[in-house]
């Protein structure tokens, strides 16, 4: 598509020559001989560019410029002007005019400078739309959720994610705790500034301090530059710490300082450094538990908890898996360019029947494997996992003894099924064949709540 540029000048031979040196097939010029002019093709088309004289009758340029950029404030405006009105045409990019030329125009130097402006605009775009599709990734429809737990998550999201506290995400690997980072990230103020990623149990201590606050050079062996950290490189967005219970005590004493003071220093370095940074931390521990062996710091774990998001494990949000499996197919139908893949209804009872101790991650590998190895486009129990077929293939009973009565043999049935669905309630009211309100009414009458 082409971008257009709008000429405004009384004098037609200057109007006329400018869209002569401009007028290409990537450019669409058209004109205006006064103000009054230039304003109803503003009013009627989407201008890239204006390029208006500074003194004319009527409606002059610096009132053209204000009123272009009311109407249209994405429309950048050069003023041409005479050697006598420099300081008029300065003032006027205070205005918010984007640069001036000098009557009579260079064309050469005419050329140099819409090309500059249409790139940068270009850039501009680009950059657009690579935040509109990093919003679409990571924003909260990339999160795929039925189940109430799962909804009372978003919503705590939600309300979190637009503020500047911190937060800790807790769950068993593979729950997507880092996914919910990234949406916390990306639906805040600081969504186009960086969003840094760093695994503390993947690095020694020694590397880790050096990765995150950076290093002068001849800090130690090897240290032949000076390194900017990760805290830096994140300045004005957002750090997120996986497994922040794999540290040591004296870094998490450096934690708790850029926590509170916000600054620190490079390994080896005496500077003090400001940063503006969020910090999100995440742990596949408990943390109170983490607490209790001494494995963090008191005054650690009391920051890091001012807001904690528990994921839950799979097993826990067995409504979920439908849409997850969804999803997973036709994720990779399309890059392995496969018709999309059919489920039997049996492969589905497998599926959310299982206990899937690698959680949403080992379901995703599982239907990977699915479609890349199916040899036909329904997908049977037989081409499940073994360890998948077994699981859902067994039976479960309870033994009642005799000479109970009802009520009890009720109450041993409701919770045997309440364990054996890892507590999922959902689940175990489908199983069952009750309302959710009535299997509530009923835990809380024998006390299984």
């Amino acid at each position: 598509m082409k971008r257009k540029i709008l000429i405004v000048d009384d004098e037609k031979n200057t109007r006329e020559g400018l869209k002569w040196a401009l007028e290409n097939k990537y450019l669409d010029v058209l004109l205006a001989s006064n103000g009054e002019e230039a304003l109803k093709i503003v009013e009627n088309v989407s201008l890239d560019l204006a390029i208006t004289d500074l003194k004319m009758p009527g409606i002059d340029g610096m009132t053209l410029l204000s009123k272009i950029k009311e109407e249209s404030p994405y429309t950048d405006v050069v003023l041409l002007t005479g050697h006598g009105t420099v300081e008029s045409a300065v003032a006027a990019m205070k205005k918010g005019a984007i640069d001036y030329l000098m009557k009579p125009v260079n064309i050469d130097e005419l050329n140099l400078l819409v090309e500059r402006i249409m790139m940068e605009r270009s850039l501009k775009e680009e950059n657009q739309i690579l935040k509109e599709q990093v919003q679409e990734k990571y924003g909260f429809e990339k999160i795929i959720w039925r189940s109430q737990v799962m909804e009372k998550i978003i919503k705590k999201v939600r309300l979190v994610a637009p503020t500047k506290a911190t937060v800790i995400i807790a769950g068993e690997s593979g729950t997507g705790k880092e996914l919910i980072a990234s949406a916390i990230h990306y639906n805040s103020p600081r969504r186009t500034k960086s969003f840094i990623k760093v695994n503390c149990g993947a690095l020694s201590p020694t590397l880790l301090e050096s990765e995150l606050f950076g290093h002068e050079k001849g800090a130690f062996t090897h240290a032949f530059k000076q390194k900017q950290g990760r805290f830096e490189l994140a300045n004005g967005g957002t750090i997120f710490l996986d497994e922040i219970g794999e540290t040591t005590y004296d870094f998490q004493i450096k934690l708790l300082r850029i926590l509170q003071e916000q600054e620190f220093e490079r390994v080896g370095g005496t500077e003090t450094i400001k940063i503006d940074v969020r910090v999100i931390t995440s742990t596949n521990k408990n943390l109170d538990q983490l607490l209790k062996e001494k494995k963090i710091r008191e005054d650690l774990y009391y920051r890091l908890k001012v807001i904690p998001i528990e994921v839950p494990p799979l097993r826990e949000r067995v409504e979920d898996i439908p849409l997850l499996v969804d999803a997973f197919i036709e994720e990779f139908c399309r890059e392995n360019n496969k018709e999309k893949l059919i489920l039997s209804p049996k492969v589905i009872e497998f599926l959310e029947t299982y206990h899937w101790p690698g959680n949403v991650r080992q379901l995703k590998n599982v239907i990977e494997g699915l479609v890349v190895m199916s040899p036909t486009r329904e997908i049977t129990p037989k081409n499940l996992p073994e360890e998948i077929r077994l699981e859902g293939s067994k039976e479960h009973y309870v033994k009642l003894r005799s000479g109970i009565t009802i009520k009890e043999a009720e109450k041993d049935l409701i919770h045997s099924t309440l364990i054996e669905c890892g507590r999922n309630k959902a689940k175990t009211a489908r199983i069952l064949g009750v309302g959710r309100k009535t299997l509530y009414r009923k835990m809380k009458e024998y006390g299984l709540e």
